[in-house]
């Protein structure tokens, strides 16, 4: 599938603000064997005094600007032309939870997407007692049907409510909830397979929305996403779900960029000097591109 998307951040302060700087992750990455980025710009306004582009850790794009006077708005604006061509599951190959502890014993690498990353509690997917107790009802004969299972439960047994959390909340206050967005959804199921055993980490990207039968697309009604990665054992390797739809991840999901938690792949972070608070809007558009044959 071939998409255009863009993404607009809209910022208004309650007195300007200045001093400030930020870090940015929205724009797409090239993926081997799962999308290829065409073409992608980043802007800014009021342009930023500074500005660098970095990849991280984890080998996400990261814009980090900083502004020396004040301002009382921010504008960020990302477009990008991306292709996404996901693999098929195929045959499950993944062994038990047993089977992948020792596999996963016998991984020497630290690189970045090695699975001890993905293992251990992190700030918002902290191994919690009653969640591992909801997962391991998920058992299944391997662990990528146990995250299959496990994604099914949440999609079903979990109510998408936005006004209910923040993007500060923890998976333990979003699970007694039982209720939250994606971001949620998705450090549940990372918070519950990290009890089971099984590394998990936490996906930010774009999801193409499909509006009712008759109904027109709505423009920037399409919204950033989140969803899960598993470490599914030496062979079957990383495979992606998406708890707040009960389903693997498919080609209209586009990937900005893979952390333990939301805290490694915010779309911004950073500190300014203002007084009183802040306002925020996001409007993002996925839309199909179809080429004409020639």
């Amino acid at each position: 599938m071939l998409y255009d998307i863009r993404l607009h951040l809209h910022y208004d302060y309650a007195s300007a603000a200045g001093g400030g700087r930020h870090q940015v992750r929205v724009l797409p990455s090239t993926i081997s064997g799962v999308q290829r980025v065409i073409a992608a710009s980043l802007s800014f306004a009021p342009a930023p005094n500074e500005r660098s582009d970095f990849s991280d850790f984890f080998g996400n794009n990261v814009t980090s600007i900083a502004f020396r006077d004040a301002h009382d708005a921010l504008d960020i604006r990302m477009s990008a032309r991306v292709s996404v061509s996901r693999p098929e599951p195929g045959l499950d190959v993944s062994p038990d939870i047993a089977r992948l502890r020792q596999e996963l014993a016998a991984v020497r690498s630290l690189a970045p997407d090695a699975p001890h990353h993905f293992l251990t509690a992190s700030t918002h997917a902290g191994i919690d007692d009653a969640i591992t107790a909801y997962a391991r009802s998920s058992i299944a004969g391997s662990a990528a049907s146990t995250a299959m299972n496990l994604c099914h439960r949440i999609h079903r047994d979990f109510t998408y409510d936005g006004e209910a959390t923040t993007v500060r909340t923890r998976a333990s206050d979003a699970f007694r909830l039982k209720r939250g967005v994606c971001q949620d959804f998705s450090h549940i199921m990372i918070a519950g397979l990290r009890g089971l055993g099984i590394p998990a980490g936490y996906v930010s990207g774009f999801l193409r929305t499909i509006p009712p039968k008759g109904k027109p697309r709505l423009e920037g009604a399409d919204a950033m996403h989140a969803w899960v990665k598993v470490w599914c054992g030496r062979d079957a390797g990383w495979q992606e779900f998406d708890p707040t739809n009960g389903m693997r991840a498919s080609n209209d999901h586009i990937t900005v960029g893979y952390g333990r938690d939301y805290s490694d792949v915010a779309p911004i972070v950073g500190v300014l000097k203002t007084t009183g608070g802040q306002v925020g809007e996001q409007a993002v558009d996925v839309i199909p591109v179809v080429l004409e044959k020639a």
